[in-house]
């Protein structure tokens, strides 16, 4: 017990070390801290016998199951409760089709080449692009919020990666299965085995996102009720281990897609209408840290796990993987997103393309992968476990220390565009003006409890109002300027108003305010409203009625003697010529 609590000791201690360095030296992700990290541990392990070291960490068993239950759950859920699902919702068909018939394909072609470039069977070839394809796009997109990358190519990388997570895990889980029970290769080649390992992988990713909806909900109907932000965190936490249990042990279907499913409804619904400010605060950097501090464990486990004698004897294999990674993923990439632009419908540009292939950095899911391989003598015939170790280290180790650190010199040179000065400018103004809110509060609070005399409230209340008419003017002046970027603010507020405005009917439908019929044409204009939005066109005009709901045409044909500000019918769209449809509102400035 003393062993394994040392063991967490050194985790958390090398955890604080590498946050020091990232902190210190700056622009510098901390999975590359990691990574360099687990190399440091490698090389002195190699140079010099550390009795006590291979003893702690060799007495906790990396085998399938821990991995499989205790690691990759926080780092799949943390992954997915910080994604924006209305931003990936936007992009859904890219993401979809990169990350499911994509990531099939990348492994089928990986692991077919695979058998001739590495000398593998076919299944253990399978094996190893299971495990290297998942992407883990964290370095990646913290350059990306650095240099103001565009929204979207953010959101296709993070989404893309998400989704190919849980999928490549419930390939890498079959596959598994089928080399520890010694099945012949050449029964893959056979349609109908294949058939049947393909039915069996979308049969438990189906069933796991059920699990997952369900687990999710169950979880933010308490959590709605609530505003301790301790016991939140313990809820997500049950959240993540819960559906991940329940779904893998119980009831036989993929707990990792569970997790994400789940991850994602919490981190979107339950952040929305289930936390306040400061639970959603004290939750997400909750996650953050059990993540890093996973991600640091996993580092280090592979770094003692892999010697460099045993990476530099396999060179040539690693070699040939970071090559064929690499040119499966633009194989992949470049016909699957030229067949999707023939749509006409949300282009993207080639510029994306090529961030998107270099930018497919590969990190801890394919590392906790390899390490929860089993031992050589559990598993029938060939079985090459050193080999495949040293091969997902070495690409792990070019993905993230070459393709992230010249990333950024990528962009400039595909040219493209980063955030704007203007942009730049508002985010410093609006981030100011939230410290004066807080300090403007905080001072009332104080004031209140008789904590400060009022005379010196007033004077903060002097100094900081002024500050706050100051931002705002300038911030108004900021807008006034810059159109593109106060129609893009807009269309961001009103998507957030409009999801309260359906909280709000939902809720009124639930207390029996309103009849489920008129509560389900209220949500319907409210949905229509959403999707006018979501296409870039805003119904919110400053002089008039940009959009004209049921309400006002039904209480004037009511004859209601008020001034109701309808439209021409021919001004603006209302629910009712919509049939229900997807057309969007009139446009805002």
């Amino acid at each position: 017990m003393v062993d394994q609590l040392i063991v967490l000791l050194a985790v958390f201690l090398i955890a604080a070390a590498v946050g020091t360095l990232v902190a210190k030296v700056g622009k510098f992700p901390y999975t590359v801290a990691l990574l360099l990290a687990g190399l440091g541990m490698s090389a002195v392990l190699s140079v010099y016998n550390i009795p006590i070291v291979e003893q702690l960490f060799g007495q906790v068993s990396l085998s399938h199951d821990i991995i499989l239950y205790l690691l990759l759950p926080p780092l799949l859920f943390e992954g997915a409760a910080t994604t924006d699902l209305e931003r990936f919702r936007r992009n859904l068909v890219p993401i979809l089709t990169l990350a499911v018939p994509g990531l099939v394909v990348a492994v089928l072609l990986l692991g077919v080449v695979g058998t001739r470039a590495f000398g593998f069977d076919l299944l253990i070839a399978l094996l190893f692009a299971s495990m290297i394809l998942p992407t883990d796009p964290v370095s990646v997109l913290a350059l990306f919020e650095e240099v103001g990358a565009p929204e979207r190519l953010s959101v296709l990388v993070e989404g893309e990666s998400l989704i190919n997570d849980g999928v490549g895990v419930v390939v890498f889980s079959t596959l598994l299965a089928l080399v520890t029970s010694g099945t012949d290769p050449t029964s893959l080649l056979n349609p109908a085995e294949a058939a049947g390992v393909a039915g069996e992988i979308v049969v438990v990713s189906l069933g796991g996102a059920v699990v997952g909806l369900a687990a999710g909900y169950a979880v933010y109907s308490v959590m709605v009720d609530l505003d301790e932000p301790m016991t939140e965190i313990v809820l997500t936490l049950v959240l993540a281990y819960g559906a991940f249990v329940a779904a893998e042990h119980y009831l036989g279907v993929s707990g990792v897609i569970a997790t994400v499913v789940a991850g994602l409804f919490i981190g979107n619904q339950g952040a929305e209408y289930a936390m306040s400010p400061r639970t959603k605060v004290t939750v997400f950097n909750t996650w953050e840290t059990f993540a890093f501090v996973v991600n640091t464990f996993i580092f280090i486990a592979i770094g003692v796990q892999t010697r460099i004698p045993s990476l530099l004897s396999n060179w040539q294999l690693i070699l040939g993987a970071i090559v064929l990674v690499v040119l499966v993923r633009a194989v992949i990439v470049y016909p699957t997103v030229g067949l999707l632009n023939l749509r006409r419908e949300g282009e993207i540009p080639r510029s994306y393309q090529h961030v998107m292939v270099w930018g497919a950095l590969h990190g801890s899911i394919p590392i906790a992968l390899v390490l929860g391989l089993p031992a050589v003598e559990q598993v029938p015939g060939s079985y090459p476990r050193g080999e495949l170790t040293a091969m997902v280290f070495g690409v792990a180790a070019f993905s993230l220390i070459v393709q992230a650190l010249t990333m950024e010199n990528l962009l400039d040179r595909v040219g493209i565009t980063t955030r704007s000065d203007a942009e730049e400018l508002y985010e410093l103004l609006l981030g100011r003006a939230r410290a004066v809110d807080a300090a403007l509060d905080a001072a009332e609070r104080l004031e209140r409890r008789n904590d400060i005399p009022s005379g010196v409230y007033d004077d903060f209340e002097a100094e900081y109002g002024r500050e706050r008419d100051d931002l705002h003017e300038a911030i108004s002046a900021l807008m006034g300027s810059n159109p593109e970027l106060r129609h893009e603010q807009l269309l961001m507020g009103e998507r957030r108003v409009l999801q309260q405005e359906k909280s709000a009917v939902i809720d009124a439908i639930r207390e029996g305010v309103v009849t489920s019929d008129v509560g389900e044409r209220l949500l319907e204009e409210v949905d229509l409203k959403l999707e006018s939005v979501r296409s870039g066109t805003s119904t919110v005009r400053e002089t008039e009625e940009g959009y004209t709901e049921a309400w006002r045409q039904r209480a004037e044909e009511f004859g209601l003697d008020v001034d109701l500000d309808v439209p021409e019918a021919d001004e603006t769209p209302s629910a009712e010529d919509r049939d229900g449809g997807s057309g969007s509102g009139t446009g805002a400035e």
